[in-house]
């Protein structure tokens, strides 16, 4: 499954592309973890609690692949020691903040997991691709 852009994102795109509209993005991109799904209205519940944290993500530069305009994650990304359980984790988003912030791109985990006290969640470089479909 491809990710799927935010009602807010969707917006500040349009305005600055066919309105004059000036966006400026965001210093620094989080990725963050979720048990439902945090839709296009940015409304799914967020891990909380057990030493969860946002991570910060960089992406390389866009590349062509497969016909699609690409970014993917530059580094790896290393969550901390959950010392709580955090629940079944089954999507993942990209926050324009530490904390609050708007969600700008989601998707739902190709296998999502249980992530129990002691876990460690990590995504390789890589892991986390975002295209334009269209």
């Amino acid at each position: 499954m491809s990710m799927q852009i935010s009602n807010w994102l969707s917006a500040q795109l349009l305005n600055a592309a066919l309105r004059n509209v000036t966006f400026d993005g965001p210093d620094t991109v989080y990725i963050a973890l979720y048990t439902s799904d945090p839709t296009q209205a940015d409304t799914g519940t967020e891990v909380s609690g057990g030493s969860y944290a946002r991570q910060t993500i960089a992406f390389g530069v866009p590349a062509v692949i497969s016909g699609k305009q690409t970014v993917s994650n530059s580094a790896e990304i290393v969550f901390p020691v959950a010392t709580a359980d955090w629940g079944l984790v089954t999507h993942i988003g990209l926050r324009t903040a530490v904390s609050g912030g708007n969600l700008l791109w989601s998707k739902a985990l190709d296998n999502p997991r249980t992530l129990l006290t002691g876990d460690r969640p990590r995504f390789a470089v890589d892991a986390v691709s975002v295209k334009f479909t269209q």
